[in-house]
């Protein structure tokens, strides 16, 4: 039985993913060491084995499995030896080739999660590297399953991308929700009215688009056929071009991505 070490264990993140896989017997609360620097890792008292440490090179000691869980710039505190652990990483914007120089690991997986993990709805893709085993890769998938979707791809690059596209969770669709809600206190409604209707419709919206088989696109055409006001006002943003300033903020956030800046 492989023992899996999270380095940043204590932090939400760590605690996102691991409460899912816990729950669903994909990890064991014995296979289990986390590490914080501050000692203080919470959430976890329905699994009282589960080990922990300020050490992280006692926990590479006794792990087969090391994840990073810690933010770009904390890695260089991190000081330990990975060559013969499968490295995990879901650290953003650092690459595998650095990993491995860091670390001196040669089986190495990146990942993208998002906030939504802890509803157990992230949509994560996953990169592996040439050395690690079709059962690690099966260990990878049935992980990051446990917290939503898990993807794999074969071209790490493509990581940057989704670090823009889904690693921001509900930020960008929250951006659009807040004009919403502005809108309906402007034309009236009150503040805790027009907050409830804008999370229901998102909820909705969000629910139908991921169990409908039909495209956005698609959608979007059903309702302009209808001509009646929610074609007013699907005509009205498309006029307005509202996928420019969507496509913009993707790029900025992929180029944020590409430099490692975030």
């Amino acid at each position: 039985m492989a023992t899996i070490g999270v380095i940043g264990g204590g932090g939400w993140l760590a605690g996102a993913l691991l409460h899912p896989a816990l729950e669903d017997g994909v990890i064991r609360p014995q296979q289990l060491i986390l590490s914080s620097r501050s000692g203080d890792v919470t959430g976890f008292e329905d699994w009282p084995d589960i080990a922990t440490t300020t050490d992280n090179e006692a926990l590479v000691a006794r792990a087969d499995i090391v994840v990073l869980c810690v933010r770009p710039h904390d890695l260089d505190e991190i000081d330990v030896d990975l060559a013969d652990r499968l490295l995990v990483s879901v650290v953003a914007g650092v690459s595998a080739a650095e990993l491995a120089e860091r670390y001196g690991a040669t089986r190495i997986v990146r990942a993208m999660p998002n906030a939504c993990a802890e509803y157990r709805l992230s949509f994560t893709p996953w990169f592996a590297t040439d050395g690690v085993t079709d059962d690690e890769a099966d260990f990878i998938f049935r992980f990051f399953s446990a917290s939503g979707q898990a993807h794999g791809i074969n071209e790490e690059a493509q990581l940057d991308y989704f670090t823009a596209l889904t690693g921001s969770g509900p930020a960008f669709p929250a951006l659009f929700a807040d004009a919403m809600i502005r809108h309906a206190i402007g034309a009236g409604l009150d503040p805790e009215t027009a907050d409830a209707a804008v999370r229901q419709l998102f909820l909705g919206a969000g629910v139908l688009m991921a169990q409908s088989e039909t495209p956005p696109s698609d959608l979007v055409d059903i309702f302009l056929e209808y001509r009646g006001t929610t074609a007013a006002g699907l005509s009205a943003m498309i006029e307005a071009d509202v996928a420019s300033p969507i496509f913009r903020g993707l790029s900025a956030a992929r180029e944020q991505a590409e430099e490692g800046l975030l």
